[in-house]
């Protein structure tokens, strides 16, 4: 800007400093004449899973000095008496998860097969992968806060015959997507993500929102996405994404779940294959994922059909036809950005075979949504089955008019 000698500082936390960006920001930084830079690395030992990695082993050697250890010797000795602060200094993370993690799976196939690799990117306790560790730890790899390499890693075990798995949340492999194309769908490697977090979080807020994955897992070749509605079809989902012959995702949501039964068995699911969960007349509506519940609850009202989809790629094609034909209008309805979602892709599939129908799209609007409860935000958007239940009678009233509302709960529903 023309501007006199000026000093710069930059604060960063010993996780990031293992990221790209950090590397290529210093690698800028000292080639610039004039600049007058300080770096200033704050290790306050808040990571959620332990550091890892040649560069943390390096800094913890660093900080460990006579001056370091006794200070934090006294510190904890005064904390001891005053419990109210020592707590408040100390980070939790929610472990117990409704909608089932990876871990009890990748544990039971872990017995049968010694080719699966877990992989993480400093998440391994909210992930689940710790379980996978305490049983095989060198078939447990968490690369710290990587994300690329995660990606990039899994792609060069799976060109060697390993089975890798990775777990990570839905907005952190956004920092890997580049890697995610080139090395993986490229090459059409069977690597299974575990896509954590996908949809609304809660009290993360928008930073940790997993509302972009359908929309830029859909467009890669090779690439199949599945999408569980409860705990036992996730379970099911995920062992049936481990045997594919290809890279395929499986995105679930944050500790909720309908409170389905698991069973201990594991079958593969018909693959790209969709579910009817309700016979109705006029609309049916097509939910993917956690949306099934609600509406199944918004049906009811309505008398409309219900479909699980399951597979937001590859779609059931057949199964949309034959609605798209017994039915005078169709609904979309993710917990994911509604442009370029599931939704999109329905449509997309409907105009590919020359079928025109009435179609509205439900899902996460064109902005980011703050932190709360999650009920409440999706009742905000319209997602829970008051909000699905009247934008559809809003949008096809004279296809609803006709319609005996049923007085007893369809035995789909029992189900």
């Amino acid at each position: 800007q023309g501007e006199s000698r000026r000093r710069h500082i930059a604060v960063i936390g010993d996780g990031a400093l293992s990221g790209g960006m950090a590397f290529e920001a210093m690698n800028h930084g000292g080639a610039t004449r004039e600049l007058d830079v300080l770096v200033i690395l704050n290790d306050n030992e808040m990571s959620i899973s332990p550091p890892v990695g040649a560069l943390s082993h390096y800094l913890t050697r660093l900080l460990l000095g006579r001056f370091y250890g006794t200070a934090k010797a006294l510190s904890e000795r005064l904390l001891k008496h005053l419990p109210g602060l020592l707590a408040l200094s100390r980070r939790l993370e929610e472990h117990v998860k409704g909608m089932l993690t990876p871990s009890t799976l990748l544990v039971v196939l872990g017995k049968q097969r010694s080719d699966i690799v877990a992989i993480t990117a400093a998440m391994l306790g909210p992930t689940g992968l710790d379980k996978f560790e305490k049983q095989f730890p060198e078939r447990t790899i968490d690369v710290g806060i990587a994300e690329q390499h995660a990606v990039t890693l899994a792609a060069g075990l799976a060109c060697e015959g390993m089975k890798p798995v990775v777990a990570i949340y839905s907005t952190f492999l956004q920092r890997g997507y580049d890697q995610l194309i080139h090395d993986v769908a490229l090459q059409n490697l069977p690597v299974t993500f575990a896509i954590d977090r996908a949809g609304l979080v809660g009290a993360d807020g928008a930073t940790h929102a997993g509302a972009y994955d359908i929309a830029y897992l859909r467009c890669l070749p090779n690439m199949s996405l599945l999408a569980p509605s409860d705990e036992d079809e996730c379970r099911q989902m995920l062992y049936s994404a481990f045997l594919h012959e290809g890279p395929a995702a499986v995105r679930y949501p944050r500790g909720r779940g309908p409170g389905v039964a698991v069973r201990r068995d594991l079958s593969a699911l018909p693959w790209g294959k969709a579910q009817i969960r309700r016979a109705g007349k006029g609309v049916v509506l097509l939910a993917f994922g956690s949306m099934l519940a609600p509406a199944l609850v918004a049906a009811e009202a309505l008398n409309a059909s219900v479909v699980n989809m399951r597979f937001i790629k590859p779609l059931d094609s057949v199964l949309l036809r034959q609605m798209a034909n017994t039915h005078e209008a169709m609904v979309t309805i993710e917990e994911g950005s509604r442009s370029a979602g599931a939704g999109a892709a329905v449509a997309e599939a409907l105009s590919e075979m020359g079928l025109v129908k009435p179609i509205r799209m439900m899902g996460l609007p064109d902005r980011f949504i703050d932190q709360g409860d999650v009920s409440a935000l999706l009742a905000s958007c319209g997602l829970d089955a008051k909000g699905i239940q009247e934008q559809v009678k809003q949008w096809f009233a004279p296809y609803l008019k006709t319609i005996e509302v049923e007085t007893e709960p369809s035995p789909a529903l029992k189900a």
